[in-house]
């Protein structure tokens, strides 16, 4: 079978050359093109597998092009869209016309190889349309035998409606992966996240199911209609929603509070839980039904202890991601620096990982990360944080909803601080959605103004 087929179409030299040599070393057969037109013709005499398409050219723009090869309805390749002036604008309007993604310049060769590879794959794929075509691809990083396994599974899960059951501990990737097999479903409704924070007593039922009583409002299983409802800490669910849970999943209807008329329920359902779920499930027989019902498809995340051969590839993947997308310097991490990170424990998984390299990337120098600095960050981290004189901090001795919520309202305080104020870079530093966000920072009564100017009071 011979090589995927790639058309390099940019009017600045060495990007031509340097992508061009990138992707020969890769196996790829590789054309380029100076400008607009010289791109038209080599379209015009052989349809490659994929184009990379410069916006700005001094003939004819990359947006033009786009428009001419996609006037059937959808471009007969997939074409990733280049540029050095990139506006929100400008990506919407060429993925509105059938663009596969859109890369900045200065480009990460990490992330244009990874998306060269997302687009050639595509290609072996239906095309998606609506909400799904607009999740991007959240793969599970790591090329470890067991998160090969994994990706495997989630793949084969994703295939079916039946409900997914993700087990594994805080920060390992949990939610990525449900919103990694979402995107691979083909569904096209949206993913719709449930939030502890808005299951009060009294508020629980209008939550899930709609309705204030007017009946004038949706609830998360409406809202997910036609994607997936995503449950997350099943094991935390309080006992009137895991009651409600399970009659909607066993009659498989529902109807808003106030509203006589039923609704078939259709949303694919993920949930993930602690690893102690089953036995948690014997003490609680409302859990134990709602257990029974959705692990139909188990997967388990493997915290990164398990897996520490994962780690370089981690850690390049976050040192080139945030530079990409938040315009951070690019440093990768010195061989000294990933064999420290190999042997640390991560008690906070993926995503102690991934704040530790943003850190780096934002606070330290030049050049490679070295062994000092991931030790002194290493030493900065809420793990290594020492403990209170009892052993435990003070909300241990709290019930856990209580707990939690103190130990949630101190913990984004902190990280608002480190964000000076803003709620985007909390949103990316803590992993959350930044609708999920405010709702949260809401429920905890946190004003990121006052937040920011008690902490330079301090």
């Amino acid at each position: 079978m011979p090589p995927p087929s790639i058309l390099v179409v940019d009017d600045e030299p060495d990007i031509r050359e340097l992508v061009g040599e990138i992707l020969s070393d890769e196996g790829y057969d590789v054309r380029a093109a100076e400008n607009g037109e010289a791109a038209r013709n080599a379209f015009a005499r052989q349809v490659p597998d994929l184009v990379l398409l410069d916006i700005w050219m001094p003939d004819v723009d990359g947006i033009t092009l786009l428009k001419e090869w996609a006037a059937g309805g959808r471009p007969p390749c997939p074409i990733v869209v280049m540029t050095g002036h990139g506006t929100l604008e400008t990506a919407v309007e060429a993925t509105r016309l059938g663009a596969h993604d859109f890369v900045q310049k200065p480009i990460s060769l990490a992330r244009l190889l990874a998306i060269v590879s997302q687009a050639l794959e595509s290609r072996r794929k239906p095309p998606q349309t609506g909400v799904a075509a607009q999740i991007p691809d959240s793969a599970p990083v790591g090329s470890s035998a067991v998160m090969q396994v994994l990706r495997s599974k989630a793949e084969q899960s994703a295939e079916h409606d039946l409900p997914v059951m993700i087990t594994g501990e805080a920060g390992s990737g949990r939610e990525n992966l449900a919103r990694f097999i979402h995107a691979r479903s083909g569904r096209e409704g949206p993913f719709v996240l449930l939030d502890h924070c808005e299951l009060a007593p009294d508020n629980s039922r209008s939550y899930l199911l709609g309705g204030n009583g007017n009946g004038d409002d949706r609830g998360a299983f409406e809202q997910a209609s036609g994607g997936t409802l995503f449950i997350p800490d099943l094991h935390e669910l309080p006992a009137d929603v895991l009651r409600t849970l399970n009659q909607v999943l066993d009659s498989g209807h529902y109807a808003a509070n106030g509203d006589k008329e039923r609704r078939e329920l259709d949303c694919r359902l993920i949930v993930s839980a602690a690893e102690d779920l089953p036995e948690r499930a014997e003490r609680d027989e409302a859990l134990q039904q709602l257990y029974y019902r959705v692990n139909v498809l188990p997967l388990r995340v493997p915290p990164l202890r398990e897996r520490p051969d994962d780690v370089p590839e981690l850690l390049r993947h976050y040192a080139e991601w945030f530079p990409s997308r938040d315009k951070l310097p690019y440093r990768p991490f010195s061989v000294a620096a990933q064999n420290r990170l190999r042997n640390h424990s991560w008690p906070g998984n993926v995503q102690e990982l991934r704040n530790l390299v943003q850190r780096l990337l934002v606070l330290g120098g030049e050049g490679e990360v070295t062994v000092q600095e991931v030790e002194e960050a290493l030493r900065q981290s809420p793990s290594a944080a020492a403990p209170a004189d009892s052993g435990h901090p003070d909300y241990f001795a709290l019930p856990l909803r209580e707990a939690r919520e103190q130990f949630e309202r101190e913990y984004l305080i902190f990280k608002l601080q480190e964000a000076g104020g803003s709620v985007g870079k909390l949103a990316d530093v803590v992993g959350m959605e930044r609708t999920h966000l405010y709702r949260k920072l809401r429920a905890l009564e946190i004003d990121p103004k006052a937040a920011v100017a008690d902490g330079k009071r301090k």
